[in-house]
């Protein structure tokens, strides 16, 4: 008995349901498959970067912050799409909600979304200004939209100043700090002329950098040796800010034993001052210079040094290509060791350069390098000090550490410039053991500048004012022409 159709009407019938049936057979493999693929795309994903720029990379001490937070992280953006930081800081977030499902971001223009805005207002108790607030576990830090680009001088003098964005930086540090029970306490000592957090004078106040202290989520004090005849117990890092007269030697005294006691100090000390630190800082290795590091190359009028030669070191990686401003600073060298274990690790962090020197004949209104008194560059005016475990043993100890500038002025009210604020907040984290803070160095955004000489704009103008359209114009009279033909 035949199988096969009896009529080719018959045959050509099933051919067409035999190529149907593939058809839609093919279409349901391909939809299942585009299935399964979009389905452990999802699970299993993996994402590259094209850009050339890489700054829209998370850190890694980012990262580590992301996994190491359990709680969901919301960030609301009431920031305009015209700021100058909304496109490096859009590319940012995508980076944080792509490295952790917790990360919630909502974007909110003040001008379109006017209930929005006012609701999130309420909320968060905001004063109106654009600004990226970050909220966990019951807790909100708001960042101003005006603290994501800062402006700094760059190591060459004769260029524009920097912009670089610190997107990065402020947002992890936030999401630290909101996860962190308390806050480290930053004492100022006062009683002896030293700038205070609290004084708002150009010249002497502290009260700029205070505001950066407090955006770095830590709490300040003014302390009082005469008064309180400790250094509590809660303050994790104690600054001595530029004093005007010499410590009384029990205050000498408590500061020893503060050191002894693993504790950390900043020192910012002024030249042609005594401030009676000198054997204390002798012992740990410092010797203080009677002097004024001068750099005929790099000042404007003389009183200001422009240092842009930063040794390695946690404190100043973030600051190479970059340029401080210190004023009269006097010279902080590190002393020659003595024999004996457990000496304390002396690191110079700021240097003039080779043409710079130290003076030590002040009283000379013309100042002159001379070989026999003064000490020839580069001389260093800053130094980070260290002493605790040895090296390569890994024990859980918790090292002293001092850091010591020469000069104080650098960063009052009106001295923050160029990177000192930058290299100020480094030493601060340094000394706090903050190493996220430390880790995530600011970008510089890109400068998209188009420079021309008066010829060349000349050159423009008749190529888009007068080339240009006069091409056009004799085109269509000549279609014109030849259509009347």
């Amino acid at each position: 008995m035949s199988l096969l159709p009896s009529s080719p009407l018959a045959a050509s019938r099933l051919q067409r349901i035999v190529l149907r049936a593939n058809v839609a057979l093919a279409v349901l493999l391909s939809v299942a498959i585009f299935a399964m693929v979009n389905y452990l795309a999802q699970r299993h994903y993996a994402r590259w970067h094209w850009r050339a720029a890489h700054s829209v990379r998370l850190a890694d001490a980012s990262r580590r912050l992301l996994e190491a937070t359990a709680n969901e992280i919301r960030l609301h953006v009431l920031v305009r799409p015209g700021h100058e930081a909304y496109g490096p800081l859009a590319l940012l977030l995508q980076e944080y909600a792509a490295a952790s499902g917790n990360v919630n971001v909502e974007f909110v223009d003040p001008d379109l979304a006017g209930a929005r805005t006012k609701e999130l207002a309420r909320q968060f108790n905001l004063s109106g200004e654009e600004c990226v607030v970050l909220a966990t576990g019951g807790r909100h830090l708001a960042i101003p939209a005006a603290d994501l680009v800062e402006y700094v001088l760059p190591a060459d003098t004769t260029e524009n100043p920097r912009r670089l964005f610190r997107g990065e930086a402020l947002i992890s540090g936030a999401i630290h700090a909101l996860t962190q029970a308390t806050h480290p306490v930053v004492c100022f000592l006062e009683g002896h002329g030293e700038h205070a957090p609290v004084d708002f004078d150009r010249l002497r106040g502290y009260s700029r950098l205070a505001a950066l202290l407090r955006d770095q989520n830590l709490d300040l004090e003014q302390l009082d040796l005469g008064q309180t005849k400790m250094v509590p117990a809660r303050c994790a890092l104690l600054v001595v800010a530029g004093p005007q007269r010499e410590l009384a030697p029990f205050e000498v005294a408590l500061l020893r034993d503060y050191l002894t006691r693993k504790g950390r100090l900043l020192l910012l000390l002024d030249a042609r001052v005594s401030t009676g630190l000198e054997a204390l800082l002798h012992d740990w290795g410092i010797a203080l210079g009677d002097d004024v590091v001068v750099d005929e190359a790099h000042t404007l009028s003389g009183r200001e040094l422009y240092v842009a030669s930063y040794p390695p070191h946690a404190i100043t990686a973030p600051l190479q290509d970059l340029a401080s401003v210190f004023v009269l600073p006097r010279s902080v060298r590190p002393r020659t060791p003595e024999a004996g274990g457990d000496q304390p690790i002396v690191t110079p962090l700021a240097l003039c350069s080779s043409a710079g020197w130290a003076e030590f004949n002040l009283d000379d209104a013309a100042v002159h390098f001379d070989p026999q008194v003064d000490i020839p560059g580069p001389v260093p005016v800053a130094v980070a000090v260290e002493r605790g475990p040895v090296a390569g043993v890994h024990v859980q100890i918790r090292p002293t550490r001092l850091v010591v500038f020469g000069d104080s002025d650098f960063v009052s009210n009106g001295g923050l410039t160029g990177a000192n604020a930058d290299f100020f907040l480094g030493a601060v984290n340094w000394l706090l053991d903050r190493d996220i803070a430390m880790a995530i160095t600011a970008p510089a955004l890109p400068e998209l500048q188009l420079v021309m000489n008066a010829r060349q704009l000349r050159q423009l103008f008749w190529l888009a004012v007068v080339a240009l359209p006069g091409a056009v114009m004799l085109v269509g009279l000549f279609a014109i022409w030849r259509r009347r033909r």
